[in-house]
């Protein structure tokens, strides 16, 4: 990936929240395989894993609600930033607003929030780029904030709630950052126990509506990177023909492992 020019080769990344904070070069991952690593979302504050926090499944997919755990900006650093500069791949970290849901928008605090982490991760040798992840109710003059706000000298990727990202993307426009990504959609489903549980959904249910959403993003002239219900290359290749410089896998990388790459070398095979 180049700074510059926010180029993937190979064309794929995973989904902030699906494989750690840092890429292991132990593990069962077969990192070149990647064109980039996205960390899991980093808070400026420490969170706490959601205290209703499940995982429901569902004809085409499943819904789930973890509350975005993560140790903060300062122990994540401390913690992984060694590994980040050792990562034999760029490493994007995903930075996650501390924004309350609020009509009004976002108070000029929560900007000079996320400011400050982009400024602390930017020094980092081992740190090639930031993803901003956009609040589901995020009011488009607060995202216009936000994304001003995470402004640096490494690209920026800034992450659009998939049900929203036409809308956004038009609010934002090209200049406020390099490169847009798509996010899980949300919705809420009933628990066996009766009460009702809202989260992301995965699954390749739905392929259909984030093929359409790069188709959107790609025809404003914007530069997206797809992602959302892709199992297999073919879905891949579609995403990247639609317009995407990039696709981003999610839950297939946790219901195949790395499988899912090994076996995707061949075009139309399983991911």
């Amino acid at each position: 990936m180049s700074k510059y020019d926010l180029t993937f080769d190979p064309p794929l990344l995973n989904v902030a929240g699906s494989l750690g904070f840092a890429p292991s070069p132990h593990g069962p991952i077969d990192l070149s395989r990647l064109g980039a690593f996205v960390t899991n979302p980093i808070s400026r504050r420490p969170r706490m894993p959601a205290a209703a926090r499940g995982c429901l499944s569902f004809p085409g997919g499943f819904l789930l609600h973890s509350g975005c755990p993560n140790p903060g900006i300062g122990k994540a650093v401390r913690q992984y930033a060694a590994r980040w500069e050792r990562s034999t791949i760029p490493v994007i970290v995903h930075v996650l607003p501390d924004v309350p849901e609020d009509p009004q928008g976002v108070r000029p605090e929560f900007g000079t929030e996320i400011a400050n982490m982009v400024a602390r991760l930017e020094v980092l040798a081992g740190v090639a780029g930031i993803e901003l992840g956009i609040p589901p109710d995020c009011p488009a003059e607060a995202a216009r904030q936000l994304a001003f706000a995470a402004q640096g000298e490494l690209p920026l990727i800034v992450r659009l709630p998939l049900e929203r990202a036409g809308e956004l993307a038009e609010a934002l426009g090209a200049e406020s950052a390099d490169a847009f990504s798509l996010g899980a959609p949300r919705g809420t489903m009933a628990c066996p126990d009766g009460r009702l549980l809202s989260g992301r959904l995965y699954g390749p249910g739905f392929f259909p509506q984030a093929l359409a959403g790069v188709r959107r993003l790609a025809a404003m002239g914007l530069r997206v990177i797809g992602g959302g219900g892709v199992y297999n290359q073919q879905q891949v290749e579609t995403m990247l023909s639609a317009g995407a410089i990039a696709v981003q896998l999610d839950a297939v990388l946790w219901r195949l492992g790395w499988k899912a790459l090994r076996a995707g070398s061949e075009r139309g095979s399983a991911l």
